[in-house]
């Protein structure tokens, strides 16, 4: 299917690895030109490596938290690329703790998992709104999770934010609508990120020696206990979601909240 992305521009934070580079990568295919924003320097090294495949990448360094760096760093990206198309936000952190129950974790323990998934989200909103109302045409996508449907008892921190980031999405597609800017969510499910493995990280420290598992192992029994499909889903599965979202395809599609994982969440 032509996604009739070609010549577009796209912008992803959290572009250096995981789903953002996945959807990076994406893009790219489709002929878009790509921005990557990160906190690590070495995004980088990875906009080289799909520069040597024949698209045009830039990067910049941005901590999402800093609202006067994600200011000037659309001002360079409208700069550099004329225009900016579409917007997709993975840059999240997990608490680093396992949160359950709730009680095991000290107040403290939220503060920076809420500065960087909820006003992280609010500081590029806000940055990258302006320019997209001014041509009257663009799309966001929020890479959320469906731990922000369910309540995930594994990290509350990490659960209420991205609750909160499906909860802000759909308030911004209501208000951009009339300037057909569209406006959604995507949750993924169980995917290998480094995220997902901080998480057994953060069980398997608390866990008597008896109990505890390889990752491989929690990984399985957590997959065939709670994902209908019994399979992990993968970097480029939820990828191609957002690509196809942020496509003239879902031209009506907006305030959604799309789930790819396996079937874990279902809704009528």
């Amino acid at each position: 299917m032509d996604l009739r992305l070609s010549g577009h521009s796209a912008l992803i934070t959290g572009g250096a690895s995981g789903i953002g580079l996945a959807t990076a990568r994406l893009f790219c295919d489709e002929g878009c030109s790509v921005e990557l924003w990160d906190v690590s320097p070495g995004v980088e090294g990875i906009a080289q490596e799909l520069r040597t495949l024949g698209a045009r990448v830039t990067t910049q360094i941005v901590d999402i938290v800093d609202c006067d760096r994600v200011e000037q760093a659309t001002d360079a990206c409208l700069a550099t690329h004329g225009s900016i198309n579409h917007v997709v936000h993975c840059a999240a952190i997990g608490s680093g703790k396992f949160g359950f129950p709730f009680t095991e974790l000290a107040p403290r323990d939220w503060q920076r998992t809420i500065e960087v998934n909820v006003l992280g989200m609010a500081n590029v909103a806000h940055a990258l709104t302006p320019p997209l109302l001014n041509q009257r045409f663009g799309t966001f996508v929020f890479l959320a999770s469906i731990a922000g449907q369910i309540g995930s008892q594994t990290d509350p921190p990490y659960s209420a934010s991205k609750a909160a980031n499906i909860n802000f999405a759909q308030c911004m597609a209501k208000d951009l609508a009339p300037y057909n800017v569209r406006v959604n969510s995507v949750c993924p499910g169980m995917v290998k990120t480094p995220l997902n493995r901080s998480v057994w990280q953060a069980w398997f420290d608390r866990t008597p020696p008896k109990h505890q598992l390889s990752y491989e192992d929690w990984a399985e029994q957590k997959i065939k206990s709670v994902i209908p499909l019994g399979r992990w889903q993968t970097c480029d599965d939820v990828a191609s979601m957002i690509v196809f979202l942020s496509s003239d395809r879902t031209k009506e599609v907006t305030g959604q909240t799309i789930n790819v994982d396996g079937g874990c969440v279902m809704h009528c």
